[in-house]
């Protein structure tokens, strides 16, 4: 059957008359007995998540964690094992990754400035042979899946092991060795040197320039974590630059603001889509240290000990988004995550809050509390109750190997049942793109097919990035923000509707949305309404 007879009309979508979008009434002519085969089921009666959530896994390449799974695997069998991970992690309900591609002085993609890892090839310094460009590939692949990719630098860690690690002589360890400090076994670069600071700084915007990324991560190591065994000394810096800034605590945190302020800059320069985000360990500070501080009682915080002072940076707005590793159960004694979560609520300053969850625990049952198959639920579920919550970050890929606690099936079953949008920055953009034209509606047997053409470019010269396909059973009211009426998020223009029920008549819905995720709010409307086929009295 050919394309329907275009009717346009204002179509009132739910409340609010002032969202209009492409829609297309479909009635479907396949029989009864079809729509059993076709395995179709009315939509869930549950409560279901929001529509915009952020749904990531990070990838840690540090000591292959998560990939590639050892050093020195043939390019050929990363990829698939890359390819295998994002099939996974996207069944999952994830719509972000967020890979290491500078795990500890090294590089994942093409540098000049860095040498390529050991985690890599094994040797660093050593290209990928045959040859190809990892960080592409991960960022191509990613895109035609529609996924983010926020690329996960380590911005001070030169070397991991003094004496086991592989260090190529382009490694900043022997480029400049007055750069360097000790940390046990483990070398720094010193962030208390102008010139490391902008040799970081350099080294990150060169991805930027030559790679098309969705963000730029960083984890909790600013400094390094110091203890009795593993000191640093960073005095002879202090004593050359640290003249009339008080204490050299209040230094070294002067010292990652100024990084942190200078790096946001830059990149609102050469790319103002770019997302800045920060996954700091998950408390700030504790209360009986500063009254502005979380109800807890630890001994490492991100501001006392590795000299991140993140909830400036959120005040300040030099980050986009912060990502706090909440590594805690519910009620843990000295760092509850029923504290925790409401503090970082009120303290993400209007930047999105993505909650760094620890499924690791899940599969490690390493203590009394994550043996409770129902303890990162909960934490899901209550995630939920905190409006400025805008997702979570899954720490990390490998962990869901074997579904501990049948987290993967809660996840695909459960709370990220329904595909959900990544939620949009309107400090960055706010303007939606046009929305999708001509739309038409096939049948094509016992099921619909629909397609659209991408709009022009709209008023900011943004394109379409992807569509959103949306079916409403009848011809009433559509709410838009009910994730269960998704059926698709893709880049596509085309789409087909396997699962059609005989006899019912549906809404079509597709709108357009721009790399910021803004969604477009006005179209066309059509109907199609054929007459079913009679049946056969033989």
């Amino acid at each position: 059957m050919g394309p329907c007879n275009i009717k346009t009309k204002d179509v009132m979508l739910g409340d609010k008359p002032k969202a209009y979008y492409s829609v297309i009434i479909f009635q479907t002519i396949a029989s009864l007995a079809a729509s059993f085969l076709l395995g179709c089921s009315s939509p869930s009666t549950d409560t279901p998540p929001p529509k915009r959530e952020f749904r990531a896994v990070w990838v840690a390449t540090f000591h292959n964690i998560d990939w590639p799974s050892k050093k020195g695997l043939d390019p050929e069998t990363q990829r698939k094992e890359f390819l295998q991970l994002v099939d996974v992690q996207q069944a999952n309900g994830m719509n972000a990754l967020v890979v290491q591609v500078r795990p500890a002085g090294d590089a994942f993609y093409k540098s000049e400035l860095t040498p390529w890892s050991e985690y890599l090839t094994g040797t660093q310094g050593k290209k990928p042979e045959p040859y190809y460009d990892p960080l592409k590939y991960m960022v191509n692949l990613s895109h035609s899946r529609n996924l983010e990719f926020h690329a996960w630098f380590n911005p001070f860690r030169a070397v991991s092991h003094e004496k086991f690690s592989s260090v190529s002589d382009k490694n900043i360890s022997k480029q400049h060795p007055e750069w360097i400090m000790k940390n046990g076994k483990q070398l720094y670069l010193n962030p208390g040197i102008p010139e490391v600071r902008d040799h970081v700084i350099e080294v990150i915007l060169e991805v930027v320039r030559n790679y098309d990324i969705d963000g730029i991560h960083f984890d909790d190591y600013f400094y390094p974590y110091e203890d009795a065994k593993n000191p640093f000394d960073d005095s002879v810096s202090f004593a050359t630059y640290g003249k009339g800034q008080g204490d050299i605590r209040s230094w070294r945190r002067s010292n990652i603001d100024r990084f942190i302020e200078r790096l946001s800059d830059s990149l609102q320069q050469i790319k103002p889509h770019l997302k800045f985000g920060v996954s700091p360990v998950g408390i700030w500070r504790n209360k009986t240290e500063d009254p502005r501080g979380s109800n807890t009682r630890v001994s490492y915080t991100a501001y006392d000990v590795l000299y991140a002072d993140v909830r400036k940076w959120l005040k300040k707005g030099w980050i986009d988004y912060v990502a706090p590793q909440l590594y805690w159960s519910m009620n843990n004694p000295k760092a509850s995550y029923h504290n925790l979560l409401p503090w970082w609520s009120n303290n993400s300053f209007g930047r999105h809050l993505y909650i760094g969850q620890a499924v690791y625990k899940t599969k490690a049952n390493d203590s009394k509390p994550w043996k409770n198959p129902n303890q990162l639920p909960s934490q899901l579920r209550m995630n939920q109750q905190f409006p400025k919550v805008k997702g979570s970050i899954f720490y990390s890929a490998n962990s869901f190997q074997n579904n501990p606690h049948k987290i993967q099936d809660k996840l695909r079953n459960e709370h990220f049942k329904y595909p959900a949008l990544v939620p949009g920055m309107k400090w960055k953009d706010s303007i939606p793109p046009l929305a999708p034209q001509r739309l038409t509606v096939r049948q094509v047997r016992k099921w619909a097919s629909i397609s659209w053409q991408k709009p022009k470019p709209a008023a900011d010269g943004e394109e379409a990035s992807y569509y959103v396909i949306y079916r409403f059973k009848g011809q009433g009211k559509a709410d838009m923000s009910d994730p269960s009426a998704i059926l698709a998020i893709q880049k596509e223009t085309s789409f087909v509707d396997w699962g059609c029920q005989a006899g019912e008549t549906y809404l079509y819905i597709v709108s357009a949305v721009d790399r910021l995720h803004n969604e477009s709010r006005s179209c066309a409307a059509t109907m199609y309404s054929p007459e079913p086929e009679p049946i056969s009295s033989k």
